[in-house]
């Protein structure tokens, strides 16, 4: 049987394999991944080792990747809504196996991926050749993202911070404006990420290693108070994608009265969180996992400014080179989002 390359956890590095390629059933598609972006997730898993089994905490190797992109290959007798040629886009969680990638049967980052009962508004969408594999392997996270702002609320009059330019930061700015949302600030500690959020609409950035939050906030947003008539900047929404305990802190200090604050990112435990600063704004934290109903929600648009989001991306790597590519995700700084590229299989 043919086989073809996967990457399995390893300790702080990937382990790339020969193993054998799928053979869909009746009701599968093969997709040929052409390219697959690297998540945080994913470095986790390689920090950890593995992922966290069982209750003793023990960590299994697992296949890696859940943002792919490629074309059908091969199709089952009985599918009838995708054929072979077709580009998609592919919903991790949308197979029986498993999440894709994050504790399933298969992995995207790989040269051939089983869509197992494939279904089209289930686990895969087309999109046309308009638009390059690699920026179409931003929607599931810009799934994410489009979670948040959906979680959020905002309305085109709020102001709107979003701590954390990274993609989901980033990728929440840009759905913020086409929203329609009035001012939506970025605030990060890398001027070259600020750089790139400005390139996708911020009205402006912070950099909060160098400015004082309260201050831009204030100048930005005007001024406003809690509930105790202590001054707070006008700032209605503050999205956090960053997970630091000291961004969840300075929210609380500059939240005004009935200000909201959405957790995007993972957040990092801390003691160290003033629950009576929430009080005297009440302030209202809203959580923002995953992407119930946005993951195939955001294609039409990723389609129609695919140019904008192909700004997040800041490194192409092709798969021969996927140590390099894990490396630069691995280290913090050094990239903003790493997309692996995947040229015909030998």
């Amino acid at each position: 049987m043919a086989t073809m390359k996967s990457v399995l956890t390893a300790k702080d590095k990937v382990d790339v394999q020969d193993v054998e390629r799928p053979v869909p059933g009746p009701a599968d598609a093969l997709v040929r991944v052409r390219a697959c972006g690297i998540c945080g997730t994913d470095t986790f898993f390689l920090h950890l080792g593995g992922m966290p089994a069982g209750a003793d905490g023990s960590l299994r190797a697992i296949p890696l990747g859940h943002e792919p992109a490629g074309e059908i290959v091969e199709v089952g007798a009985d599918v009838t809504d995708v054929k072979v040629g077709d580009r998609v886009v592919v919903n991790p969680q949308g197979v029986p196996s498993g999440i894709i990638g994050c504790g399933g049967a298969h992995g995207a980052m790989s040269e051939y991926l089983l869509i197992e009962g494939v279904a089209t508004g289930r686990n895969v969408t087309v999109f046309p050749d308009s638009v390059p594999f690699e920026v179409a392997a931003l929607n599931e996270p810009m799934a994410v993202a489009r979670h948040c702002v959906n979680r959020s609320g905002a309305r085109p009059a709020d102001k709107v911070v979003v701590f954390g330019a990274g993609p989901i930061g980033l990728g929440a700015t840009i759905w913020l404006k086409l929203r329609g949302v009035e001012h939506v600030v970025v605030a990060d500690v890398i001027p070259e990420r600020l750089e790139t959020a400005l390139a996708v609409g911020a009205d402006a950035v912070i950099n909060s290693a160098t400015e004082n939050i309260t201050e831009r906030l204030t100048d930005l947003h005007g001024p406003a108070a809690n509930a105790l008539g202590q001054p707070r900047p006008g700032t209605d929404i503050y999205i956090d994608a960053a997970g630091a305990p000291a961004v969840f802190q300075a929210v609380v200090d500059n939240a005004k009265w009935h200000a909201k604050l959405v957790m995007v990112a993972v957040q990092k435990k801390s003691d160290a969180i003033d629950l009576g600063g929430m009080l005297r704004s009440e302030l209202t934290l809203i959580a923002s996992q995953g992407y119930p109903t946005e993951i195939f929600e955001v294609t039409p648009e990723l389609v129609e400014h695919h140019e904008r989001f192909a700004r997040l991306i800041s490194h192409r790597v092709p798969f021969a080179e996927v140590d390099r590519a894990f490396e630069l995700a691995l280290t913090p700084g050094a990239a903003e989002k790493v997309v692996v590229t995947f040229d015909d299989p030998a």
